[in-house]
C-alpha cells in the first residue's frame, strides 16, 4: 500500500500546483489578500506533498520493495544502506521526482520568505513558479512515474548502477538539482517582473539572493561531480567536456553573468533588460541539461535514460516554458527603463565587458555541446568535440574574463580611473608576473601556457587580496583604524572577495595539473616496478577482495622518491555480482595538495606468469581544483548571510496594493 499512497501524494502534489497556479492567478486579478493567502497555502501543500511522495518512494528502497518497477530496475539487497537511499535518485523516474521536490520547495520558499515583495508581484511570482511545478509534476505522473507496481515482481532487483554507488555521487543529484531549480525562482520572478512592468533597482535586489542561492549550490554540485569523476572513473583528469558535464557548466556560466550584471540594475538602475534576459535563460538552460540527461540523444555514465518519447515530451516542457518566457521579453522589453548612463571607463562597463564575455563562452560550450547531436540529426554521421576545440574557444575568453576581473571592484561607479586602478594593482601585477617568470625558469620541462596559467591565478589571487587592503587602506591610516575597517566590512565584500580568490585557486590548480602532469602505463609482474615524474612504484602484491556486494582484486602499490617510502597505494578492480559489471577503484596518495594517482587494470596471462595492467599519474596540486570552487560557494554562502540581501527591500504602502 505504501506505493499506492506514494501515488497518490504525486498527484496531491500536482493538484496543489494547479490550484496555487489558480489561486494566484486570481489573486493578482482580483487584488485579493485571500486568495493570495490560499495560493501561497496551496503552494505549501504541493511542497508537503511532493517530499511525501518522496519519502515513501525512498522508503521503498530502503526495504527491497521489488513490485515496485523502478526499485527492481536500480536496487539489491545485498547494497549499502546509503546506496539504497541514493537509489531513490539514481534513476530516469526518481530523478524527476527530486527535481519536483525540489521545484516545489522553492515555491514553498518564495511563499514563505517573500513577504518583502509587493503584493501583486508576489502573487504572480508564485502563480508561474505553480506553473512550473503542475507541468514538471504532471511529466512525472503521466510519463515518469516512479511508483509503477510489477504484476510479478523479481525475488532480487538489478541493483544500481555500480559507477552510481560512491558516496560523492550520492549527495551529488541534491546540491545539483538544488542548483539547477534554484534558477526557475529567478525565471518566475523574471516572468512576473516582465507581466506588471516593473523590473528596476528593488526587482534585482529582490532576485539577487535566489540567484546567488542557486548558484552557490550548483557550484557544489558542479565539484561533487568532478571529483567522482576524478577519483571513481580512473581515468586520471577532473573534466573531459562530458556533453552532460557541459549541461550543468551551461546554468553556471549563465547564473555567474546574472549575479553581475543584477548588481548593475540593483545600484544603477541599468542593464535591466538583459538581467531579465539572463534570469529567463538560467532556468531554460536549466531544463536544456533536464532534456539532454534524459532524452536518450546522450550516452554518458552520467545519462539517466535513453527512452527518446519521454525526451520529446522534455523538450515539448522546455519549448513552450523557455518560448512563452522569452515571447513575453520580446513583447515587454522596449518598454524597460535604460537605466543610469555610464562611461566607457567604469565599474559598470567592466561588468558588461564581464557579461559579454560570460555569454560568449556560454554560446561556445553550448555549440560545441549540441552541434555532433544536430550534425547526426541531418546527417546520419556521428562525430564528436573535444577538449581541442573548447581549448581554442572557451579558453580565450576565460583568459580574458582573469585579466579583467580584479580591476572591476577597484573601479568607480559611472566614472571611473585607469591610472588609479592601475597604481592599486601594480602590486597583483608583479606578484602575477614574478610568478610566471619563476614558474616557467625553475619548472622542467618548461611549459609557457603553463607559466601564463600560473601568472594569471596569481594575479586572480593578488586582485582579491588588493582590493582587501585598499577597502582597509592599510599602510595609509593606523592598524587599528585598518582593523575596524576590516571587521566592519560587509559579508557581501567577504563573499566576492572569497569567490574570486576561489577562483584563482582553482586556476592555479587547473594550470599545474594540466600543464605539469606525468604519467606512465605498464604490464607488471608482481614485484615489477614503473616510474611516474620522481616516484618508483613497485607491484608488491595483487589479492582477492569480498566486498558487500561485489568481489574484487586489490593490489598493492609501494611508492618510494629518492629510495625514501612514500605511501602505499591499494587500488582495486571491482566485479558486481548483482549487474556483471566491472568497476575501478583509484588509490590516491596524496602528497600535500599533489596526488600520486594509480589504477589497477586488467590480468593478463603471460608465458611467465600472470602480469597486470597499472596505470600511474603524477597530479600536481590537483587538490586545488576541487578547494577553489569551495571557495568560492563559501563566498555564495558568506554573501547570502548578508543582512542586506537577506530582508531585501523594505515594502511600501503604495506598494502592496
Amino acid at each position: 500500500m505504501m506505493a499506492e499512497f506514494g501515488a497518490f501524494a504525486l498527484i496531491l502534489g500536482l493538484a496543489l500546483s494547479v490550484a496555487q497556479l489558480a489561486l494566484s492567478a486570481a489573486a493578482r486579478l482580483r487584488r485579493s489578500i485571500l486568495l493570495a493567502a490560499a495560493g501561497e497555502g496551496a503552494a505549501f501543500g504541493a511542497f508537503l506533498a511532493t517530499a511525501v511522495a518522496f519519502g515513501l518512494l525512498m522508503h521503498a528502497f530502503v526495504v527491497s520493495d521489488f513490485s515496485v518497477a523502478n526499485v527492481a530496475a536500480n536496487s539489491h539487497t545485498e547494497k549499502p544502506l546509503l546506496y539504497k537511499v541514493a537509489g531513490t535518485w539514481g534513476s530516469h523516474e526518481g530523478s524527476m521526482l527530486l527535481w519536483d521536490l525540489a521545484i516545489t520547495a522553492y515555491g514553498a520558499a518564495m511563499a514563505f520568505f517573500g513577504g518583502n515583495l509587493p503584493r501583486g508581484l508576489k502573487a504572480v511570482a508564485v502563480a508561474v513558479q505553480g506553473g512550473l511545478g503542475s507541468v514538471f509534476l504532471a511529466y512525472t505522473v503521466f510519463a515518469s512515474n516512479p511508483f509503477v507496481r510489477l504484476v510479478n515482481p523479481p525475488v532480487e532487483g538489478r541493483s544500481l548502477n555500480p559507477l552510481l554507488q560512491d558516496p560523492a555521487l550520492a549527495v551529488h543529484p541534491p546540491f545539483l538539482y538544488s542548483g539547477y531549480v534554484g534558477m526557475s525562482v529567478v525565471f518566475s520572478l523574471a516572468v512576473a517582473a516582465l507581466i506588471e512592468g516593473r523590473v528596476d533597482a528593488a526587482w534585482a535586489r529582490w532576485v539577487r539572493p535566489w540567484a546567488l542561492a542557486a548558484w552557490s549550490l550548483l557550484t557544489i554540485g558542479i565539484t561533487l561531480g568532478s571529483f567522482w569523476a576524478y577519483y571513481e572513473l580512473g581515468w586520471g583528469g577532473w573534466w573531459f567536456w562530458d556533453p552532460v558535464e557541459n549541461a550543468s557548466f551551461m546554468p553556471w556560466l549563465v547564473a555567474t553573468a546574472l549575479l553581475h550584471s543584477a548588481v548593475v540594475t540593483e545600484k544603477r538602475g541599468a542593464l535591466s533588460g538583459w538581467t531579465v534576459f539572463l534570469g529567463l535563460a538560467a532556468f531554460s538552460f536549466s531544463m536544456l541539461g533536464a532534456f539532454l540527461v534524459r532524452s536518450g540523444v546522450l550516452t554518458s555514465v552520467h545519462a539517466f535514460a535513453v527512452d527518446p518519447r519521454r525526451g520529446v515530451l522534455l523538450l515539448i516542457i522546455l519549448g513552450v516554458t523557455a518560448g512563452l518566457g522569452f515571447a513575453l521579453f520580446a513583447w515587454r522589453a522596449p518598454g524597460l527603463s535604460q537605466g543610469g548612463v555610464f562611461a566607457p571607463v567604469s565599474r559598470e562597463s567592466a561588468l558588461v565587458l564581464n557579461n559579454i564575455l560570460l555569454a560568449a563562452a556560454t554560446a561556445t560550450v553550448l555549440l560545441g555541446t549540441l552541434y555532433p547531436l544536430i550534425r547526426e540529426a541531418m546527417t546520419g554521421e556521428a562525430i564528436s568535440v573535444g577538449p581541442p576545440y573548447f581549448n581554442l574557444t572557451f579558453m580565450p575568453l576565460m583568459a580574458a574574463l582573469v585579466l579583467l576581473l580584479p580591476t572591476g571592484p577597484l573601479l568607480a561607479w559611472k566614472r571611473g580611473d585607469v591610472l588609479g586602478v592601475s597604481q592599486r594593482l601594480w602590486a597583483a601585477g608583479a606578484v602575477a608576473l614574478a610568478a610566471g617568470l619563476a614558474a616557467y625558469a625553475v619548472q622542467d620541462p618548461r611549459r609557457g601556457f603553463g607559466a601564463l596559467g600560473l601568472a594569471m591565478g596569481a594575479w586572480l589571487i593578488a586582485g582579491a587580496i588588493a582590493e582587501l587592503v585598499e577597502r582597509t587602506r592599510v599602510f595609509r591610516v593606523p592598524a587599528w583604524e585598518s582593523w575596524r575597517r576590516l571587521i566592519g566590512l560587509p559579508r557581501g565584500a567577504w563573499g566576492m572577495t572569497l569567490a574570486h580568490l576561489g577562483l584563482g585557486v582553482f586556476v592555479l590548480g587547473a594550470t599545474f595539473e594540466t600543464a605539469w602532469r606525468a604519467e606512465a602505463a605498464e604490464t607488471l609482474p608482481i614485484g615489477g616496478a614503473l616510474n611516474v615524474g620522481a616516484y618508483h612504484l613497485v607491484l608488491k602484491d595483487v589479492g582477492p577482495v569480498e566486498g558487500k556486494n561485489y568481489d574484487a582484486e586489490r593490489a598493492v602499490v609501494a611508492a618510494t622518491r629518492n629510495g625514501q617510502p612514500v605511501c602505499t597505494g591499494e587500488p582495486e578492480r571491482r566485479l558486481y555480482l548483482a549487474g556483471g559489471q566491472t568497476t575501478s577503484e583509484v588509490a590516491i596518495c596524496n602528497r600535500g595538495a599533489s596526488h600520486l594517482y594509480i589504477v589497477l587494470g586488467e590480468r593478463r596471462d603471460s608465458a611467465s606468469g600472470p602480469v597486470w595492467l597499472i596505470r600511474a599519474y603524477w597530479n600536481p596540486l590537483a587538490s586545488l581544483i576541487f578547494l577553489g570552487p569551495v571557495i568560492m560557494a563559501l563566498g555564495g554562502a558568506i554573501s547570502l548571510s548578508d543582512r542586506r540581501l537577506r530582508i531585501g527591500v523594505p515594502r511600501r504602502r503604495e506598494q502592496a496594493a
